[in-house]
Parts: structure tokens; C-alpha cells; sequence
């Protein structure tokens, strides 16, 4: 039986560099093995589940995947949330980006922006995950994971839709190059300014090849050595 997996190479990114950001900025332990596989099991049930909602054909295997992997989820999360109970409070915050994200697929608009937004808002969020379950605490540090994270993933965003589906439309790519630059001052404002380092290869890459069109390889490859960039600086800078 085929698992089903998903070919996004960028969800892949998303899924493991914020959950490692999140895991350095805290106390790394072997916990965090078992958090992170209840992440993916997760990711791979929303995965199966949308499959399921987006096919004419409903396909049964879908179902059966999108069970499997909630049951296996659940397992790897036993140990986690014996040790960091609190952790279950970020549940209704993921469960309003699953929500949001199965509306635009029953609508057949997935590449929308409040989408996009979404979607970052719940791979940052295991940022916070990972850094409360080290840390054991909701403090400042577990808000700028996930500030730093969402600002980083969404400036992705402006980058690709400025090469795809607004790679003809001058305001937009004004819309990106606003958004690079503000990026900049926000770790500032959490009393970390050497971290806006990891923001300038995203705001150079914006200049360089922002609203050009490009192959899906090389847009792959320059967002997988950003990621990789993002996630060594941001963990060294700390």
C-alpha cells in the first residue's frame, strides 16, 4: 500500500526549518525527536485529508492514510504532552489554519494570499511548539520564533508569486520589495537587531530575480539555500 506523501518541496521547508528554529532557540532534547514526528504525522494527515476533499473521485486510500497518520500522530504526541501539557493549547491555533486551508481547497483557490498566510501561520507555530516544550515556558522568546519565522516564510511568498502568478504585475512586485524591507528592523523590536542577517539574502534574492520568469528547479534550489541560509544564521545569531 503506497503511503501518500506530499511532492511540495517548499512544504518540506516549512514543515522542519521553523520546528528547528524553535528547538535551538530552546533546550534541544530527545523529546523534541518525538515532537517532531507527531509534526510531520500531522502534516501528512492535512496532506491526505486535503487529497481526499480535492478529488472528484474520492479516493479511499486517502481516508485510510489521513487515519494512519492522525493515529500515529497521537502516539508520538503521548510522551510530549505528558511532559509539557500546555502544549495542547496550541491545537485551536491549527485547527483555524486547517479549517481556513480546506475552504480555499472546496473553493479551488488554493494559491490564495489569506491561504499562503495560513499556512505560514501554522508551520510557525510549531516554532513555538518546539520552543515551549524545551523551555517550558510561554514567554518572549517562544513570540519571536514565531514572529521570526512567519516574516521570514511570508516574504517567500511575495518572492514566488512575484515569478508565477504576478510575475507581470509591477505593483506587486512594489507590494514584495515594501514587505523585504520592512522586514529588516522587526527583530529590533524583540532586542535581537544582528537577526535581521538572515533577512538580506531574501531581500537580495527579491532584487535579483523577482518577476522573472524561472524554472520550478531553480526557484526550488534558491528557496531550499535560503531556507538553509535563514535557519544557520538565525541559530548562530541568537
Amino acid at each position: 500500500m503506497k503511503p501518500v506523501i506530499p511532492h511540495e518541496h517548499g512544504g518540506w521547508a516549512m514543515l522542519t526549518v521553523p520546528f528547528l528554529l524553535g528547538t535551538f532557540a530552546g533546550d534541544p532534547g530527545w523529546g523534541h525527536l518525538l515532537l517532531f514526528l507527531a509534526w510531520l504525522m500531522f502534516y501528512l494527515f492535512t496532506y491526505s485529508f486535503k487529497e481526499w476533499i480535492k478529488r472528484q473521485r474520492r479516493e479511499s486510500r486517502f481516508v485510510r492514510w489521513a487515519v494512519i497518520y492522525s493515529v500515529l500522530g497521537l502516539c508520538f504526541l503521548i510522551i510530549p504532552l505528558k511532559n509539557e501539557p500546555s502544549l495542547v493549547w496550541l491545537a485551536p491555533l491549527l485547527c483555524i489554519s486547517f479549517v481556513m486551508h480546506l475552504w480555499h481547497v472546496k473553493r479551488k483557490n488554493e494559491r490564495a494570499m489569506t491561504n499562503n498566510v495560513g499556512a505560514v501561520h501554522a508551520f510557525s507555530v510549531g516554532a513555538v511548539a518546539a520552543c515551549v516544550f524545551g523551555t517550558g515556558k510561554w514567554d518572549v522568546s517562544a513570540l519571536f520564533v514565531y514572529v521570526h519565522s512567519a516574516v521570514y516564510y511570508l516574504g517567500s511568498v511575495f518572492f514566488v508569486k512575484s515569478i508565477l502568478r504576478e510575475k507581470n504585475n509591477p505593483r506587486w512586485m512594489g507590494y514584495a520589495k515594501t514587505y523585504h524591507w520592512l522586514m529588516l528592523p522587526i527583530p529590533a523590536l524583540f532586542g535581537q537587531p544582528l537577526l535581521f542577517i538572515p533577512f538580506l539574502f531574501s531581500l537580495v534574492r527579491l532584487y535579483r530575480w523577482g518577476g522573472k520568469p524561472l524554472q520550478p528547479i531553480r526557484i526550488g534550489m534558491i528557496e531550499f539555500a535560503n531556507s538553509a541560509q535563514f535557519l544557520i544564521l538565525s541559530v548562530w545569531l541568537l
